[in-house]
């Protein structure tokens, strides 16, 4: 793959022209998707702009051990480019990566990939109706639509806990696994119970001497129905790609129901959450037959208020005699290990963070990569003191020119992917339709995206995030403003048949002296 890390992503346009149509910001699955159709729409002046050494986002940069999907992989794909050939309905982290890998491939995106390439600023030049792009090595480059594919965790996130540069161990974020680091016989501590722990924690068991797992809040975790897909399986999705698509429809109605309607709705039809709730402490019951163990391992919270993950090992893990589950508070980390409030210091020889990440519908991303468009507006102080509006999860009114693969609002938790699709469709559609008006800019108008807001925030109010089972959960689905901004609380369903229908009447199409050549016009090695 040429990462064109070191070659000039500016092509000399003229000081009053854009060096690109199109800018995309991120290689993930975002990026890369929106990508894919801008090649499918016409559009060949584009690059993407990732600030790693590879593609695939946070598959990219999560490479700690045993990590995987934690939805069946037959979902975890576009739709346009189904995998007929994963090898287990989990797939593990390799896979995801070489679905990935295969996309730019097969769509042709290595010459507009720019890896090594940071933006730290993006502000918009209202005279010349383009977008300006800092870059961390201090150069620049300017595109006339700006898509921004930074997902929807942005930054490892490192915990406020005193004392943790005075640590004379070894560190290591989740995000930045050090494989090279020996755990045998070591004395290794995780903080953080999420998600990836679930994944992790059992490796790290088998690894270490001892392992201390400090938890602050339990999550719900149920059987992992997972296993290896058949080769003569994997041959007729290949020979028969209706049947995958069959299948696909079947197991994502299956996780929509179970991590978007008891979510979503879950206040409307309080007795069914307690279905799942009973599940998953039915399956805790065949794992941990310790009482006080188990009473430790169950979430306080309703199921669905927090994002729940599968594993067959995770609960298990803790009747080992070398595993400690530590729920007292942690006071400080001292030179040698974590002092807990209750006066326990526990000795350690590596600290292991998994402590998930800063959210990109939060303003501290953007104070350090500032995002500034018309008449002043600054996304981090919008964020920071408004309530977050973004039409249909895509474009905003003060971002003229300017798209999100993932803002507020805009993923309905069934699938990343359709999602991604979502804002492609939406995207592409109103890059087309300004090039057709022979328009310098577009933007969403406040009236419509004031509407959207109203339409969806009232849907938020009614999801079980505000019921009273959620209020000990601490969600990140609800955002500082109490607001459901973090998933869109409608089906998959109805998302997609709304990107399909935005009324151009939504949007305001500005016209100036400065329009640039339209779709199709410029040469496609122009950011060579």
């Amino acid at each position: 793959m040429n990462t064109r890390a070191d070659r000039d992503v500016s092509n000399g346009a003229a000081a009053d022209a854009p060096d690109h149509l199109v800018a995309i910001v991120g290689a993930g699955f975002g990026g890369l998707g929106m990508a894919i159709a801008c090649r499918q729409s016409g559009i060949d002046d584009f690059v993407v702009l990732e600030r790693a050494e590879g593609v695939g986002g946070t598959w990219y940069a999560n490479t700690y051990p045993d990590v995987a999907v934690d939805v069946p992989g037959i979902v975890y794909q576009f739709s346009f480019a189904k995998n007929p050939g994963w090898t287990r309905t989990f797939p593990k982290g390799a896979e995801v990566r070489q679905y990935i890998e295969g996309l730019v491939d097969e769509y042709e995106l290595d010459k507009h990939l720019y890896l090594n390439h940071d933006v730290v600023t993006r502000q918009w030049d209202e005279a010349r109706q383009f977008w300006r792009l800092g870059l961390g090595d201090g150069r620049e480059i300017t595109a006339k639509y700006v898509v921004t594919a930074l997902g929807a965790f942005v930054e490892p996130k490192v915990p406020d806990i005193a004392g943790l540069e005075d640590f004379a161990g070894h560190v290591i974020q989740t995000q930045r696994w050090d494989h090279d680091y020996d755990f045998t016989g070591k004395r290794a501590a995780v903080i953080g119970t999420g998600a990836t722990s679930v994944q992790l924690v059992p490796q790290l068991a088998r690894l270490a001497g001892h392992l201390d797992v400090f938890q602050r809040r339990a999550i719900w975790v149920f059987a992992k129905p997972d296993f290896a897909i058949p080769r003569p399986v994997r041959a007729a999705f290949r020979w028969v790609p209706a049947l995958q698509s069959l299948v696909r429809g079947i197991v994502a109605g299956f996780v929509e129901l179970g991590l978007v309607g008891i979510t979503v709705y879950g206040k409307q039809v309080a007795p069914l959450t307690l279905v799942p709730n009973w599940a998953c402490r039915a399956f805790l019951f065949t794992q941990v037959r310790d009482r006080k163990l188990r009473k430790k391992l169950t979430p306080t919270y309703g199921f669905g208020c927090k994002r729940p993950s599968v594993s067959n090992t995770y609960y298990k893990t803790y009747t080992r005699d070398d595993v400690d589950l530590i729920t007292d508070p942690i006071e400080r980390i001292t030179e040698n290990g974590i002092r807990t409030r209750d006066g326990v210091d526990h000795p350690i020889d590596v600290l292991v963070l998994a402590t998930g990440f800063e959210m990109s519908q939060s303003p501290e991303p953007y104070r350090r990569r500032p995002v500034r468009g018309r008449d002043g507006f600054d996304l981090a102080d919008f964020y920071e003191h408004n309530r977050a509006k973004a039409y249909e999860g895509v474009c905003m009114p003060q971002l003229p020119n300017h798209f999100m693969v993932f803002g507020p609002f805009s993923w309905s938790g069934s699938s990343w992917h359709v999602m991604v699709e979502n804002a492609m469709r939406i995207t592409t559609r109103l890059i087309a339709e300004t090039e057709r008006r022979g328009a310098s800019s577009v933007a969403v108008t406040d009236t419509a995206n004031d509407e959207f807001f109203e339409f969806i925030s009232d849907r938020g109010k009614a999801t079980l995030m505000h019921g009273k089972a959620c209020a000990n959960a601490n969600s990140y689905y609800i955002d500082k403003h109490g607001d459901f901004g973090f998933l869109r609380p409608t089906t998959a369903y109805q998302s997609t048949r709304a990107s399909k229908n935005i009324d151009f009447d939504d949007f305001h199409f500005r016209h100036t002296a400065t329009t640039v050549s339209g779709i199709g016009e410029r040469s496609a090695g122009s950011g060579s």
